[in-house]
């Protein structure tokens, strides 16, 4: 599983010219999944991601969790994240899970960062064609790999 976690001040996601999710201090989180990824990677990431300490503190140290500023989050999932563009210029997704495995994927992982960030969290849907608006705060943007873990 990978992620892009940006910082924002403000993020939104809309959808046939309605908006699905919107939030205000908080993550962005583009979420992209692979046939292997097993509940183990969607738990450690969901651990890592609510636990991250990129939010400034009273020294403006980056040093605070997203739960300390009481922050929220949108998930969207992403399957361009597994991208391959060695050969040619067309990229290609075959590292991507299909539909039929990712979208149990993005629904558990939305589950799991709910649970440890004791409450809702936004969300794209699944396949559409979204329009995903963000004030990127720092800018800040982390990429994670679960299979990077160790």
């Amino acid at each position: 599983m990978r992620v892009i976690i940006q910082r924002v001040s403000e993020a939104s996601v809309t959808i046939d010219g309605t908006i699905k999710s919107s939030i205000k201090k908080g993550y962005l989180v583009l979420a992209g999944f692979e046939e292997t990824d097993t509940p183990e990677d969607l738990e450690w990431t969901a651990n890592k991601l609510v636990n991250l300490r990129v939010f400034d503190d009273e020294n403006d140290q980056m040093n605070l969790a997203i739960k300390d500023v009481d922050g929220d989050i949108i998930i969207v999932s992403q399957f361009t994240l597994y991208a391959l563009t060695k050969k040619g210029n067309r990229p290609s997704f075959i590292k991507a899970a299909k539909p039929e495995i990712a979208i149990p994927l993005y629904e558990s992982f939305v589950k799991h960062v709910s649970l440890n960030l004791g409450k809702p969290v936004g969300t794209g849907e699944f396949g559409a064609d979204m329009k995903v608006a963000i004030i990127n705060d720092g800018p800040v943007t982390i990429q994670m790999d679960s299979k990077n873990r160790e």
